[in-house]
């Protein structure tokens, strides 16, 4: 798994799912197998990463937000932030673009976002039909500040793996600027990208590919001890 942490102003990527060809698909409602298959969750050794990560910068995170949560506090903090995504988000939840998951065991909330917007084949300039559901994502984000993002992304697999990775990278770039546009904590933000290494579908149909393209964002709390 490849990790790219970007200083200011980029602070940290978000990688929106590419391939060489037909990356985006034709907008379409998703039925609620597909939807499962996006919720998913990743890998153990992908989230013990990214906590292990954060758990080392902990002392420096504390301090830009004000101090960390604790006790009963942390669940209840991440069950209004996880209500008020969905409330933002609801017609993106509805169309099928987006699914939230609250994972119960360590608190971290999931936010999978479809290939349905976001990207032209091949481009990694942000399509302005996007950018509404970004400033609603930023605004959450800067509404519960004692939390860390970390976003996952994923390609199919047509055209080759280093072609994929390069795209990736760019596309998160574009997408970092434009969060930290919209006064998100550097600190706060981290990305992995994981390319072609982790689908959720059979690449061999477009269906399959379409599922694959994705973006996951982990909101984590930042807790105290």
């Amino acid at each position: 798994m490849q990790k790219r942490i970007i200083v200011l102003p980029l602070a940290a990527t978000l990688l929106l799912g590419g391939c060489a060809t037909n990356d985006l698909g034709d907008r379409r409602e998703l039925s609620k197998t597909e939807k499962g298959a996006i919720i998913g969750t990743v890998s153990g050794a992908a989230l013990g990463a990214i906590i292990n990560h954060k758990n080392r910068g902990k002392g420096a995170l504390i301090g830009a937000v004000g101090g960390g949560l604790a006790g009963a506090g942390v669940g209840y903090y991440m069950d209004k932030q996880a209500q008020d995504l969905q409330k933002q988000l609801q017609p993106e939840i509805q169309r099928g673009e987006i699914t939230i998951e609250k994972r119960q065991g360590d608190n971290a909330l999931l936010v999978s976002m479809t290939s349905n917007t976001g990207f032209d084949t091949n481009s990694a300039t942000l399509k302005s039909g996007y950018l509404p559901t970004l400033n609603k994502i930023a605004h959450v984000l800067n509404q519960y500040g004692k939390t860390t993002v970390s976003v996952i992304g994923h390609t199919d697999n047509v055209g080759t793996h280093e072609y994929n990775q390069a795209l990736s990278e760019r596309r998160a770039r574009a997408v970092v600027d434009y969060f930290a546009g919209q006064n998100v904590n550097p600190l706060r933000l981290e990305s992995y990208g994981k390319g072609e290494t982790a689908p959720r579908a059979d690449n061999a149909t477009e269906a399959g590919r379409q599922l694959n393209r994705r973006v996951e964002l982990w909101i984590l709390p930042i807790v105290e001890g």
